[in-house]
């Protein structure tokens, strides 16, 4: 069985940052020899108040007040299976928060705690959440929309990790195809998750051609706003 934190294991992170009205994210960094590498947490607010966490990552305490001020934290989204490192901390002294993970993920996430749900069970017209399609319901998406925006949240589906810290993560981040010159999906991740790329491209160009579309949160790199359309476009050709 891999190893989880079991214990509120803090590593480097920035502050809560306000993304769009009910919409924020972390951004952290795993500590690795020679560098530092980027990972991000997301939080959703739901249309009754309660909270939802996107790959969680444990936080210091004025970040953690912090979200909590925004309200109850309700559930816990792992969103991959390479993402339940802290999710046992998070189960812990969130006892009460259900916690999702999409279908084909549902066996590994188990190992580290109960999976509530691998469906949308959110309750919010704004707010779903499901597998990407191609990738045999291993990788969540998370849609949300803010007066007519769309944010889309994804997982290893797409890496924007265009500043690695160090020589390990930059090593790390050219190695395995993060990012580093455009978004893109990283090689293992293409390897491991994608069961029909056909499928996924296709997804990616509807998700490219919705008007609404305003930003792309992923979980390794940096916040997309600029051209999103044309980001999932050449995401998607790679599978041609």
């Amino acid at each position: 069985m891999p190893k989880f934190n079991d214990k509120w294991v803090v590593q480097p992170h920035g502050p809560l940052i306000e993304l769009d009205r009910g919409l924020w994210t972390v951004e952290g960094e795993i500590v690795m020899p020679l560098g530092r590498f980027p990972r991000r947490m997301t939080v959703v607010a739901l249309s009754d108040g309660r909270l939802l966490i996107w790959s969680p990552v444990p936080v210091d305490r004025a970040t953690l007040q912090a979200i909590e001020a925004k309200g109850r934290i309700a559930f816990l989204i792992v969103p991959g299976i390479g993402h339940r490192l802290d999710i046992r901390a998070w189960a812990s002294r969130f006892a009460k928060a259900q916690v999702l993970s999409p279908p084909g993920a549902r066996e590994a996430v188990g190992e580290a705690v109960p999976v509530t749900a691998t469906i949308d069970i959110l309750g919010d017209p704004d707010v779903s959440f499901a597998a990407a399609d191609g990738t045999d319901g291993k990788e969540g998406v998370l849609r949300v929309i803010r007066d007519g925006r769309l944010t889309l949240v994804v997982n290893d589906i797409l890496a924007n990790v265009r500043h690695p810290h160090g020589l390990g993560a930059k090593i790390m981040a050219r190695l395995f195809g993060f990012g580093i010159s455009r978004p893109r999906m990283p090689r293992p991740a293409k390897r491991m998750f994608v069961k029909d790329g056909r499928a996924l491209a296709a997804q990616m160009r509807g998700w490219a051609a919705d008007p609404a579309l305003t930003r792309i949160v992923v979980s390794h790199g940096d916040v997309i706003e600029d051209d999103c359309a044309a980001v999932f476009e050449r995401a998607a050709a790679d599978f041609d």
